[in-house]
């Protein structure tokens, strides 16, 4: 009797190791409403104030419109060459060593730590016509300063970290006995990446790509430099909610802002049940 006491006691002592569930949930639940829940929520009321009319025109404008499509198309193709050229680095960085492995390890990080105006200008000062880079281009006919080349190309710089640290932990942690017996059997190394190794990077691949979209969307400093702010050229649509803002519009600046969040979450939420589609086939193989 009083071993089992004894035992009781000792499961509710290591149940309490941490901190109070409650307390911790309620802490969260205030944190993700006052940094998340409650300024979304403000958008939502804000554009309540427009009629349906008033509503649909302001965001239905053929230079919002223009601006969706810049926004949105240049961060796909960002997201898709960082899908390519992020896993292509995180497995040179995982699977090589050579001579200052470490220096381009510790780049990669660099978009996070530059502030998005620097990468700006920076990028419209080597791709400008005049630029280190535009000035070669220039004769072959390629623009990329002040095009949607510029902005898919800053887009990228600022994206590629998120491809590369989500698909080099993946990587790290496979097995390579599998791989091994692969070959030993006479598997192709593309057929054993295809059939072993890709499917286990999936998910992040694709946790990256939303994570780097996601990112791309919402860019606005590394890109209001090279994009040239051109309407219905080259202007995004966090540049005209900051003219909007600017013209004290703030009901059609909060329009165009509820637009690109439900556009953006359900792109997301897309991402994310393929994910959830992929890891599913992971675990059941």
């Amino acid at each position: 009797m009083k071993g089992s006491i004894s035992s009781t006691k000792a499961k509710k002592k290591s149940k309490s190791i941490l901190p109070g569930f409650g307390m911790s949930l309620g802490f969260t639940i205030f944190y993700l409403s006052v940094i998340v829940l409650i300024p979304l929520a403000g958008v939502f009321i804000k554009t309540s104030g427009l009629s349906w009319d008033q509503f649909w025109h302001t965001v239905t404008n053929a230079r919002v419109v223009a601006s969706y499509k810049i926004s949105f198309f240049t961060a796909l193709a960002a997201a898709l060459v960082n899908l390519v050229f992020g896993l292509i680095i995180a497995w040179v960085l995982v699977r090589y060593r050579f001579p200052g492995k470490k220096l381009i390890d510790s780049l990669v990080d660099l978009p996070f730590a530059l502030p998005t105006a620097v990468a700006g200008i920076a990028l419209t000062a080597i791709y400008a016509p005049n630029g280190w880079i535009g000035s070669r281009l220039e004769p072959l006919g390629i623009k990329v300063a002040f095009t949607p080349l510029g902005i898919t190309i800053a887009l990228i710089f600022i994206g590629l970290p998120f491809v590369v640290r989500t698909v080099q932990p993946v990587l790290q942690d496979l097995e390579k006995d599998t791989e091994e017996a692969a070959v030993m059997l006479g598997a192709f190394r593309l057929r054993t990446f295809r059939s072993i190794i890709l499917p286990e990077l999936i998910p992040p691949l694709l946790t990256g790509f939303a994570l780097a979209f996601a990112r791309g969307i919402g860019e606005y400093g590394s890109v209001v430099f090279i994009s040239g702010n051109m309407p219905m050229k080259t202007e995004i649509a966090p540049l005209l909610i900051m003219t909007k803002l600017e013209q004290y519009d703030y009901r059609g600046a909060t329009a165009i802002a509820l637009v690109m969040l439900v556009a953006s979450f359900l792109l997301l939420l897309l991402i994310n049940y393929l994910q959830w589609r992929s890891n599913r086939r992971v675990v059941a193989g």
